[in-house]
């Protein structure tokens, strides 16, 4: 059965220069969407990508280091004119995901690093919790999985989720060979903490930072790889994809130097997406202020398919400056995140008036999964007025605490508050999206050529709700799947060294004036906060259909008036900056959120709606966002130049 719904619209590295001032880092250190509905026994995850979208996959024997075989020779390419630059693999992103995922396809070819901003400056290197592995005998896959599947309010693929909790230990395992320097208890068995929706203790972890030692040690491993290079403030701007009948492939990606203001083409043979999350679609979010969707709205305009993009996980606790005795002088650019951990570790939630409220919202209480929580304190706020909650670890061993959690516990400090002796303020903040770009068992979509892992994909482990500490795993276990058919890819692909001319090239705003740029910026600025609003009022924790529907229509006037008026002071559909791709980013991945969340009658997991408050079997299916006609698209919605034939 289909139902289908249109909806509305670091210090070791050196750097070398080229005359134009080119830098790369070498590693010597949706206006109309359709929506289709599948039952999970028509349309499986593992299934779905491979035949449903017609891209091919099998299974890979491991392949040899090929050593004699011609590459594309990057060595010098930071040297020459550096409009464009050819390699075996582009990786856009580098956190946990692309980072692992470059140390294997360097044994292959040559591999291009895509990020942001610098290197570290990632989701992972804000993860806090740790990596969920079964590696105790007390414990199970099958604890796991259950686990797993319960937080995501039965929507999981269970072949994915099976995958992921089975390769997960083998794949932690690896990271500490790489050198990660995880806790360890006084037996000398790694450290595993317990957090909420997990039956066992199974969180491998490095103190409350243990994403940033994750980062630390993949950063060092690609030091002395030769064929690793890193470029770093480079913004992927779109895809470069052409069309073969119903097929697309991509061939690499259009990206701005934000240093230098230069268009810097990237082409490949393979493409892997690991791009991280879409957090500032609204103003509260734990994610760095790179987290503005790109991969998943260059995807959706290459046309690959999304899926299930309501699922928004709001984490229950980040700091609430408002409850500190003393106030941050400058508004967070991103809200500090309080881990899982602290209510794993025993922490306890009081409303204000010091009243324990979770047992009255679960039997699991503070060990709930994040939805449940995260709806419990929603409610908690609006019933007594309040604008935040108190979490408490402090009748905990001093040492204990600081030993656990001295990364929270210094932050709390700078502001007066002494977490071994006072509870802690938190709030909800917009923290994970479950969604993402569709992928296949091994990191496939239906756009040839281009692989996802990490929280840019949508792989059908998470479900309606991730599990705490599912995240990094899932990365980790993706980004390894990806390699071998990555690397088939690779030998196949037919790339020729002259199709940079298919594409026309983004142009860089310079002849606009400075006071032009200046009012564009200004505007832009000035509209994101106004969508970022929509978003937290409308398309928050609890949702209802009127208050869906006036956002869709509040940000589609607000998307209208911002490209009336950039297009009024002279800004045309192929012109380039960092702010304005953001913004057409941001307004691309907010519409997906609320035409999908429109589109789903029943309440599951993260998403929770009072016109459908309950469970529907019926409704138990994943939420597809399938390539769409651009006609009366917006500019958010359409790639930059057209997507030219195969040829």
């Amino acid at each position: 059965m289909i139902t289908c719904i249109t909806a509305g619209s670091g210090a070791l590295s050196c750097e070398v220069s080229d005359r134009n001032t080119q830098r790369c880092r070498r590693t010597t250190w949706v206006s109309d969407m359709p929506f289709k509905r599948y039952l999970q026994n028509e349309f499986s995850w593992s299934k779905g990508v491979s035949q449903a979208l017609k891209v091919h996959r099998c299974e890979f024997p491991v392949p040899q280091l090929y050593r004699n075989r011609k590459l594309f020779k990057v060595v010098s390419s930071c040297k020459r004119d550096g409009s464009t630059k050819h390699f075996d693999f582009s990786v856009i992103g580098s956190g946990i995901a692309g980072l692992r995922y470059a140390l294997d396809v360097a044994k292959y070819g040559t591999v291009a690093v895509i990020t942001k901003a610098e290197s570290h400056e990632c989701n992972t290197n804000y993860a806090q919790g740790g990596v969920s592995a079964v590696l105790c005998p007390s414990d199970s896959v099958e604890n796991h999985m259950k686990d797993t599947i319960v937080a995501g309010a039965y929507l999981c693929d269970e072949e994915t989720v099976r995958v992921v909790c089975t390769e997960g230990p083998d794949r932690v395992k690896e990271l500490i060979a790489m050198g990660a320097s995880f806790d360890h208890g006084e037996d000398g068995n790694l450290h595993l903490a317990r957090e909420g929706g997990h039956s066992h203790h199974r969180v491998v972890h490095a103190a409350d930072m243990t994403g940033k030692e994750i980062e630390r040690a993949l950063l060092k491993a690609i030091v002395n790889n030769p064929n690793i290079f890193v470029f770093e403030h480079h913004f992927a701007i779109d895809l470069l994809t052409c069309q073969d009948g119903s097929d697309i492939t991509c061939f690499g990606v259009d990206t701005l130097n934000t240093e230098t203001l230069k268009v810097v083409r990237f082409l490949s043979k393979v493409t892997l997406l690991a791009s991280g999350g879409a957090g500032h679609i609204y103003p509260k979010t734990t994610n760095p202020l790179v987290a503005t969707g790109d991969g998943i709205a260059i995807a959706h305009r290459a046309q690959a398919v999304i899926s299930n993009m309501e699922f928004v996980q709001f984490h229950p606790t980040a700091l609430a400056d408002e409850g500190l005795p003393i106030m941050p002088t400058e508004p967070r650019e991103n809200a500090f995140l309080i881990s899982e951990a602290v209510r794993g570790d025993g922490g306890i939630l009081y409303n204000l008036g010091m009243e324990r409220f979770m047992p009255l919202y679960d039997g699991r209480a503070e060990l709930a999964p994040r939805d449940v929580v995260a709806r419990s304190i929603d409610d908690q706020l609006k019933k007594r007025d309040e604008k935040y909650v108190l979490l408490d670890i402090s009748h905990k061993p001093k040492d204990e605490i600081l030993s656990h959690f001295p990364n929270i516990a210094s932050m709390c400090l700078q502001y007066g508050l002494d977490i071994t002796r006072h509870p802690i303020p938190v709030v909800p903040a917009a923290h994970y999206m479950c969604g993402g770009v569709r992928a296949g068992l091994q990191g496939e979509t239906n756009v040839q050529g281009l692989y996802v892992a990490g929280e840019v994909a949508c792989t059908g482990l998470h479900g309606a709700n991730r599990l705490a500490s599912n995240s990094l795993l899932e990365a980790l276990v993706f980004a390894q799947r990806a390699v071998l058919p990555s690397v088939d890819q690779m030998k196949s692909s037919s790339l020729d060294l002259t199709a940079s001319n298919l594409w026309p090239r983004p142009v860089v705003p310079l002849s606009l004036g400075n006071d032009v740029r200046g009012k564009i910026l200004s505007m832009t600025r000035e509209l994101r906060k106004e969508m970022q609003s929509i978003m937290w009022n409308y398309v928050g924790i609890v949702r209802s259909t009127k208050r869906l529907e006036t956002a869709e229509q509040k940000i589609s006037e607000v998307e209208a008036k911002w490209e009336e008026y950039i297009t009024q002071h002279g800004w045309k559909p192929t012109m380039v900056g960092p702010e304005i791709c953001e913004m057409r980013n941001l307004f691309c991945c907010a519409k997906i959120v609320v035409s999908s969340a429109l589109s789903r009658h029943e309440s599951r997991g993260l998403h929770y709606t009072i016109d459908f408050p309950d469970l529907e079997e019926s409704e138990r299916l994943p939420t597809i966002i399938m390539p769409s006609s651009l006609v009366n698209s917006t500019w958010s919605s359409r790639q930059l130049h057209k997507q030219p034939l195969c040829q």
